[in-house]
């Protein structure tokens, strides 16, 4: 009897412990390794983040651009429940002592030029079907492709969407999409933060858009600018256009059922890898025929014309429209007003181009995804540039 005592009381406190955790706030985030409680996303979208370091002095989470203070309880744990944040994936990092690290409790993102945590704050499940899951549609592949370039005299690594069907159709070329990360991300961005294959899958299920390989490989640009002492802006990722041109393109070529033509290359970048688009395509209109820029840079003084640019690419609106069946432009409306008025800027001189702002977002993932969506429904596909 005194056997079954103790154990009783020895198993009390656990069968608390799991009662407390069934009734744990809101829901835990999606990112969260297995069986992980922490963090946790309320349904206000605040999140509530939880470390184990019993001998640290300060805990902070930084996310979001800001520093929210952990307190710690009598057992080592700290806690802290944010503001409420913005939906979409951000990034965010634990400082414990002054030393900013990845949560354990939470899988590990290349973005900010190192590895970082991820928290996803959700949409309302009909705002986000378009990069969720959907078990009642085919989906596409994700490959992970080693190639050795010949500028570099290097391994380099792209990951290589192929659609549903591409499997069972053994026989049929497709359209390809290159597809850019931005500033401190790499190849994985796009596939990880981005959702690329659920945003292809269904938008092909819903035959919304053709189906099309998309190519995703390291823009060269996965540090800071300035990190390199003497690199100047023109130079930043500028390595990434001859590769591209010489060695990923011939290899996708090779490798894959791709279509040559170019009718048939798009390419599109965020941030970063929108100039890196801008500056590729425009030099190049002889290979592609559709460009995207979400929240792309696109550096111009404001007293050059814009004939000027681009050694005189937009100087002929008629045969520019002939070349460049699209010309996407977009943005998060939290980020200012820089691209739509690139976009007026063109309009005005006769350029065709879509511009696209999405409600309520900033310089993000969700912005991009967003951007993707409207993308990909005007690609190979004719007189598709009209606004």
């Amino acid at each position: 009897m005194k056997k079954i005592l103790l154990t009783i009381l020895f198993l009390a406190p656990c069968f608390a412990l799991l009662q407390a955790q069934d009734q744990l706030p809101g829901m835990a985030a999606e990112a969260n390794v297995p069986e992980a409680k922490f963090p946790r996303v309320l349904p206000d979208g605040r999140a509530v983040f939880r470390i184990h370091a019993p001998q640290a002095q300060k805990v902070e989470i930084d996310c979001v651009g800001r520093k929210f203070a952990m307190m710690k309880d009598e057992t080592g744990v700290w806690t802290v429940t944010t503001d409420p944040l913005v939906v979409g994936f951000h990034y965010y990092s634990v400082v414990i002592d002054g030393l900013s690290v990845a949560d354990p409790a939470c899988d590990s993102f290349f973005g900010c030029a190192r590895m970082m945590s991820g928290i996803e704050i959700p949409e309302p499940a009909e705002d986000a079907a378009y990069y969720t899951y959907n078990k009642d549609i085919a989906h596409g592949t994700v490959r992970e492709c080693y190639y050795f370039s010949e500028i570099e005299q290097a391994r380099r690594r792209c990951f290589v969407y192929t659609p549903a069907e591409y499997e069972t159709n053994s026989t049929k070329k497709y359209p390809v999409l290159y597809l850019q990360h931005g500033m401190g991300e790499d190849e994985r961005g796009w596939h990880q933060q981005g959702k690329m294959a659920f945003i292809m899958d269904n938008n092909i299920a819903a035959g919304q858009c053709v189906p099309m390989i998309v190519v995703m490989d390291y823009g060269n640009c996965g540090y800071f600018f300035g990190a390199r002492p003497g690199e100047t802006r023109d130079e930043f990722g500028a390595s990434f256009g001859p590769i591209l041109m010489n060695d990923i393109i011939p290899y996708i070529e090779t490798n894959f059922r791709a279509l040559t033509d170019r009718e048939n290359r798009a390419m599109a970048g965020l941030s970063w890898g929108g100039k890196q688009t801008f500056d590729i395509t425009l030099g190049n209109l002889d290979k592609f025929t559709y460009i995207g820029g979400f929240s792309g840079a696109f550096f111009m003084r404001p007293d050059t014309k814009i004939g000027d640019i681009y050694n005189g690419v937009f100087a002929d609106a008629a045969a520019f429209n002939n070349k460049v069946h699209t010309l996407f432009l977009g943005i998060g409306s939290g980020e200012g007003q820089r691209t739509r008025q690139l976009s007026e800027m063109f309009t005005q001189a006769g350029i065709r181009n879509i511009y696209y702002e999405s409600p309520g977002t900033h310089h993000e993932w969700l912005t991009w995804r967003r951007c993707l969506n409207a993308f990909v429904p005007h690609l190979f596909r004719k007189n598709n540039n009209q606004k």
